[in-house]
């Protein structure tokens, strides 16, 4: 494969955005306007969030399939909270910490009892979800408006979401690129044994970004919060496939050891919001969004095939 091809699919997520950009605009005006746009990335906030946090696992070679399940918990236990009264922030931080601790559980079994990361967070996953539906009871919680606030709020034009993700990536790319930790999490996705070999701390490594998913999970969980103001038993339901599909579409490589924040997820998230608001600024049939949904993870898998080969 020449460097030309090499280029092509290095560039293949700015170039499929910049396409999803150009078609959806030719097909509505109003898609490129720019109070759209900004639409767009205030609604790719709680996933692109999410998917900061599986970067930093799918970088170690792991994968965490919990994330949607943590935010389902969170959100419900703050939902809980909210309705007997209890103050916003209080709940804000009960999510967080909440979060924290499915992430540890994770964690420990994970780095500590050495058990594969797919079967652990599949457990957690299940245990979440059930967790979630027992507090709600299997019914929605509306929330105070105060929680709206959070999602509606604007400064310098964009809502208060969108500057959360761009805080989270900036931190996580600085942790990345600019640490020792960031280049620990690198080396050990790369080659385990040669990381250990090394002196690296592996299983504190494993530990942080395991850390890391649960937290992000619980701050995608309060933008969530802040932009539906309710907690349905649907909530967090299959953003763990976002969140993975954003990641690999983004360049990060799901054998671990190579990927990007920035642009890399950044772009990846982008991506699959752009086609989703696309859709319904056509107004498209409903039934054609699962569709979409799976021809982006198709790509995904494709695009992680070619790299593959070209490293």
């Amino acid at each position: 494969m020449n460097r030309f091809h090499q280029r092509l699919i290095e560039l293949a997520p700015l170039l499929l955005f910049v396409a999803m950009l150009a078609f959806f605009g030719a097909q509505s005006p109003k898609f490129l306007e720019p109070r759209n746009l900004a639409n767009i990335v205030a609604q790719a906030s709680s996933t692109g969030i999410l998917a900061v946090g599986m970067t930093f696992v799918l970088l170690t070679a792991g994968v965490d399939l919990s994330v949607g399940a943590i935010m389902f918990v969170a959100a419900a236990v703050a939902g809980k909270m909210a309705t007997a009264g209890q103050p916003m922030p209080f709940a804000l931080v009960v999510m967080l910490c909440l979060s924290l601790t499915f992430g540890g559980v994770n964690a420990f079994f994970t780095a500590q009892v050495r058990v594969a990361p797919f079967i652990v967070t599949l457990g957690t996953l299940f245990i979440g979800r059930g967790l979630g539906l027992r507090i709600t009871e299997t019914r929605a919680l509306n929330l105070p408006d105060s929680f709206l606030m959070l999602g509606s709020a604007r400064f310098l034009g964009l809502p208060l979401p969108a500057w959360l993700f761009a805080c989270v990536l900036v931190l996580a790319h600085v942790v990345l690129t600019r640490t020792p930790i960031g280049r620990q999490i690198f080396a050990l996705g790369h080659d385990s044994e040669k990381a250990k070999k090394a002196g690296i701390p592996t299983t504190r490594i494993l530990v942080v970004v395991y850390l890391i998913s649960g937290l992000c999970a619980g701050l995608a969980a309060v933008v969530t919060l802040g932009q539906l103001g309710a907690v349905s038993p649907k909530f967090g339901e299959q953003k763990e496939f976002a969140a993975i599909a954003a990641a690999v579409l983004g360049g990060t490589s799901l054998f671990g050891g190579r990927g990007s924040v920035l642009p890399g997820t950044l772009l990846g998230t982008l991506l699959i919001q752009t086609i989703e608001n696309g859709l319904v600024v056509m107004n498209a049939n409903p039934y054609i969004y699962p569709m979409a949904t799976a021809t982006v993870i198709f790509a995904a898998v494709l695009l992680e095939s070619l790299r593959r080969r070209i490293h």
